[in-house]
């Protein structure tokens, strides 16, 4: 994909700046701990019997193991199952997140195939693939929206530069690359929104999932990733890359000492990759809000918001609705982008 000056359509640095420069989560406000409201919340009051999915629930993981969603994935299928439910993990890698989420999208609606939804499968690939497998809104059920994260920027050690500025003097000129987990994931954007802002081409590599990408980078095969936090903080923790920002408007709780993009010598960079849970179209109402219920109730307990906040993931589970409209939103907004920007698929 690039991210170019296009006269046919407009584009500029500033009409990028616009579109990404907004809070990933601007459409989030008034999200964090809500409840189903009105006559479902009163249903759920008073403790009227809610249904389960009847049979066993697999929960769907669009890329492999070792990232943000199948950390999110294990957390509700461990809490789950330790009330009694069976709940597995199924990883479906491949085409940026589509083949996963279209298998769910084609399940039965009865709550028991569910999907970890990304930024990249239910907002951004519906602009930038010519053809999708599925609807992102009208084939799913939304049931919670997870938590979001900013991308990290790590770069082999081998790689001289030491900061952004230095990193962006190289890159003008020295051949870089960057990898990412599929095109269309948040991970590339990140990569091709630095090309833009900072004037260079780096050429992007994606791959099927992080859990493929990151042997090459500590390999040197690839020069960096704008990986997700819960996975990239390890490496850097453990001296294996080495981080020069966040993505994010601000520095993230996780790692305060690693300034932001913006900080570094890009002003108004901001990215941030966010996850979700929905089921098929068609969900029954009543499964739909119990699933929500168990899901928001794992999501606040004590051990799990210290256990994922110490990833670099923001906690947020609300309401189905206030999941829909995160979906348009985030839909509308990265539609804007790809249009502007001419971006294509690698």
């Amino acid at each position: 994909m690039n991210l170019k000056k296009t006269k046919a359509v407009g584009f500029d640095r500033r009409t990028l700046l616009g579109l990404c420069g907004a809070p990933a989560l601007g459409a989030l406000g008034g999200v964090v701990g809500l409840l189903p409201h009105g006559a479902d919340a009163q249903t759920l009051a008073a403790g009227a019997p809610v249904a389960w999915p009847s049979k066993p629930i697999r929960i769907v993981v669009t890329f492999p193991p070792g990232g943000a969603p199948d950390t999110l994935a294990r957390v509700l299928a461990e809490k789950w199952s330790a009330l009694g439910h069976a709940v597995t993990v199924d990883n479906k890698p491949g085409g940026g997140g589509n083949i996963g989420a279209d298998f769910v999208a084609k399940s039965p609606p009865d709550g028991a195939t569910l999907v970890i939804g990304t930024v990249g499968t239910h907002a951004i690939n519906a602009a930038l693939y010519d053809q999708m497998p599925y609807n992102n809104v009208r084939d799913f059920t939304p049931i919670s929206f997870l938590a979001s994260t900013p991308n990290l920027l790590v770069v082999n050690n081998s790689v001289p530069a030491k900061t952004v500025r230095e990193l962006i003097a190289l890159a003008k000129t020295t051949p870089l690359t960057f990898g990412s987990s599929g095109s269309g994931t948040s991970i590339h954007l990140s990569g091709e929104l630095f090309n833009t802002l900072a004037g260079v081409k780096m050429q992007h590599i994606p791959y099927k999932g992080r859990a493929q990408a990151v042997p090459d980078l500590l390999g040197g095969r690839i020069s960096m990733i704008f990986d997700n936090m819960p996975s990239a903080l390890p490496l850097v923790k453990s001296g294996d890359v080495r981080a020069l920002a966040v993505t994010s408007a601000m520095r993230s709780p996780a790692a305060p000492t690693i300034p932001t993009l913006a900080e570094a010598g890009l002003p108004g960079f901001e990215a941030t990759s966010w996850f979700a849970l929905l089921g098929p179209a068609g969900m029954p109402r009543e499964i739909q809000l119990r699933v929500n219920a168990e899901t928001v109730k794992v999501l606040n307990l004590p051990d799990v918001k210290e256990k994922l906040a110490g990833l670099g993931l923001e906690v947020a589970p609300g309401t189905p609705d206030a999941l829909a409209d995160v979906i348009q939103t985030e839909t509308a907004k990265w539609g804007k982008v790809v249009k502007e920007s001419g971006a294509k698929l690698d």
